[in-house]
Formats: structure tokens, C-alpha cells, sequence
């Protein structure tokens, strides 16, 4: 897909959006609220047919960001649907993985990590920490000192 009709077509999506960052010719953000990512990624996965990469997480300043990365390899061109959880106590957001398989083991990944559950995963459990790890400590989190 070029480039300008990716541009296009994204507006079918706006609404669910609460902004757009263009960092450089072939880089766009799409920045949602938790609540819009499943509708935002199944957009861009089943309308547009990008390809699914990776998905990160991270404990930002004042949330947690889910950020799941797609290419269109057609122009080149990589968009990231970035979801704002603003619930620190009870991090929550829905799964892409009933939409797209390859996100189980990364969402598992985030959940052991950084405590992000993942609404509908159909395995959220224990992916990368010991068994013995202490529960409701996520070693990627702020608060976590090392």
C-alpha cells in the first residue's frame, strides 16, 4: 500500500484515536486510550493487511503503554498503535491475541513483567519468571528496585 493511501485510509479510524505522531516519512503512531487498542489493531491488521512485528510495554511516567508495531512492506512504512492504560492499581487491556495468534507469547511476556493483564488472552500465565517468583512483583516496573 503507498504510502499516501495508508494516510487516507487511517482516517477511517480517527475516531477512536487521540492523536498522530509522525516521527519521519515511513514512522506513524497511532495514540489511543486501552479501550480502543483491539479496534485500532484489527483495523490495521484485517482492512489494511499489515503485518503484524512485535508489541512492547513499558511503565511510563504516569501509565503503562502497550505499543504493537506493524509494517506495510509495500511502502516501507512502520505503524505503531500506542494504548494509554491510565489504571495503575489494575492495568488491564483487551488481547489482540484472539485477532492475531502471533501475540500470545509477547502479551504473556508484558503480563510476567510489567503486570499488564490482558483481557480474553486465552494462556495468560506464567511465561518468562521463575515459579517461585513473589506474586505482584513485576520486575520491570518503577517501583521495582533491583
Amino acid at each position: 500500500m503507498k504510502q499516501d493511501v495508508l494516510d487516507k485510509r487511517l482516517k477511517e479510524v480517527r475516531d477512536r484515536l487521540i492523536g498522530v505522531e509522525r516521527t519521519s516519512a515511513n514512522r506513524i503512531y497511532l495514540l489511543c486510550e486501552a479501550e480502543q487498542v483491539y479496534d485500532v489493531c484489527a483495523f490495521l491488521f484485517d482492512e489494511l493487511t499489515l503485518r503484524f512485528v512485535i508489541s512492547t510495554g513499558l511503565d511510563a511516567e504516569h501509565c503503562f503503554e502497550v505499543l504493537h508495531h506493524f509494517a506495510d512492506d509495500e511502502c516501507g512504512c512502520f505503524v505503531t498503535v500506542k494504548a494509554f492504560i491510565r489504571d495503575r492499581e489494575n492495568p488491564e487491556i483487551e488481547s489482540i491475541t484472539p485477532l492475531i495468534p502471533g501475540a500470545e507469547w509477547i502479551e504473556r511476556e508484558m503480563h510476567d513483567i510489567l503486570g499488564i493483564g490482558f483481557k480474553n488472552h486465552p494462556n495468560l500465565r506464567r511465561l518468562i519468571l521463575n515459579d517461585d517468583w513473589p506474586e505482584g512483583v513485576y520486575p520491570l516496573r518503577k517501583e521495582v528496585k533491583t
